[in-house]
């Protein structure tokens, strides 16, 4: 498998988080699932927790992140995240998007190494966590 080659565990991955939305999806409260694979292979997911003072609000990736770490994770392998549509919106299906920055920050720093899967022009690929934050700030000892 290639670099950007996307897996069988990878669309397992996917359903997850598609399952979960899909049964959770309560608007303006939850519009985003995300899930994340421990190097062990077991999947944790997470729903994004919306409030109505924004600064409040939680990441769906940061819930699964925090699932794969509580359960003793050590290594993330591949995470997604994606977004129930809303009632007025004119497309119907969940799709897969990039995680935002405060969450591309976090996946650096706590799942370096992981996979971020998304869907572009080519279809749903495979990118390093790396990649989606270029000369990312890091302390020196």
């Amino acid at each position: 498998m290639t670099k950007h080659t996307v897996s069988a565990a990878d669309h397992e991955l996917i359903g997850a988080a598609t399952d979960l939305i899909k049964t959770r999806y309560l608007e303006n409260r939850h519009h985003i699932a995300a899930a994340v694979r421990g190097k062990s292979g077991k999947i944790y997911t997470g729903l994004h927790l919306d409030t109505y003072v924004g600064r409040a609000s939680v990441c769906a990736e940061a819930v699964a992140l925090g699932q794969a770490m509580s359960a003793g994770e050590k290594e993330i392998e591949a995470i997604v995240s994606v977004r129930h549509p809303r009632p007025r919106e004119q497309h119907r299906e969940v799709q897969l998007v990039s995680p935002c920055g405060i969450c591309r920050e976090m996946l650096n720093d706590f799942a370096p190494g992981a996979a971020v899967l998304l869907d572009g022009e080519a279809g749903i690929h495979r990118r390093p966590v790396e990649a989606l934050l270029p000369d990312k700030y890091r302390r020196k000892p």
